[in-house]
């Protein structure tokens, strides 16, 4: 982990960010319906403009941008006893398979947790791989059973 490093995103990186989730997508699922040349532009205009509401830590190895952990930030209603209050939610943390299994998912978890500490979050979640579930575990998240989740298109019970 000596020659890594770990930091918030500059805006000259986007579009390795960008390139680093159209890889995992064609990991995942394999090739997307989007080529890279067409989702790059797009994504880093996304991140241009969500950037108040989504951060990016970035793992880069020399001057490469080889992983990337977001951190979703919401505010919360305020109640009498804190007015300003907001939540957090870790998304899309991948790092290359060439540089898996070397604590550099953990490195990333913990660099936005740091900043979910910074700014003042009152709770992070995070919707896991079961892959990750245990990197998630050693950081502090548990099972939680009073969050519940709806998704679009699920089946419901009848």
């Amino acid at each position: 982990m000596d020659d890594t490093e770990i930091r918030p995103v500059h805006p000259g990186e986007l579009a390795a960010v960008a390139e680093l989730r159209w890889r995992w997508v064609q990991e995942l699922y394999g090739t997307p319906d989007a080529a890279p040349d067409e989702f790059v532009p797009r994504f880093v205009a996304w991140a241009r403009e969500n950037e108040p509401s989504h951060r990016c830590m970035v793992l880069l190895r020399g001057e490469e941008v080889i992983g990337m952990a977001w951190l979703a930030t919401a505010p919360r209603v305020p109640h009498p006893r804190a007015f300003e209050r907001a939540s957090g939610d870790v998304q899309c943390v991948y790092v290359v398979p060439d540089a898996r299994d070397r604590g550099l998912g953990g490195a990333l978890i913990e660099a936005v947790l740091a900043w979910a500490r910074e700014l003042g979050l009152e709770r992070v979640t995070v919707h896991s791989s079961d892959r990750a579930v245990g990197a998630y575990s050693r950081h502090g998240f548990e099972a939680s059973p009073r969050l519940l989740q709806w998704e679009a298109g699920g089946s419901r019970a009848e």
